[in-house]
């Protein structure tokens, strides 16, 4: 199975648990790891700058990886996932939680 086949059945299937299990628009909270490069945090914080999120990170133990979240109210689980696809696509090397 290829990539894109699986992404697209992961956010089918969180866009179907988003649904059941919240009242929309609701609080939502995004985690991401990145390398320790200031320019991907920022990358990150600058995707959500205009929605009033509150970001916070964390960097690890060893200070190679950093830890954003991104706490922000979203209308319904379609801007949840456009937001995921949206840092996906734009920060090289982000993982998403």
């Amino acid at each position: 199975m290829d990539k894109n086949k699986k992404s697209e059945e992961f956010y089918k299937k969180l866009k179907s648990q988003l649904q059941d299990t919240a009242l929309w628009p609701t609080e939502y909270l995004y985690k991401f790891i990145v390398d320790s490069d200031p320019s991907k945090i920022e990358q990150i914080k600058s995707l959500f700058n205009h929605l009033g999120a509150v970001i916070n990170t964390r960097p690890s133990k060893n200070g190679k990886y950093t830890s954003v979240s991104v706490n922000v109210r979203m209308k319904n689980p379609d801007e949840v996932i456009a937001k995921y696809k949206e840092v996906g696509e734009k920060v090289e090397g982000v993982i998403s939680l």
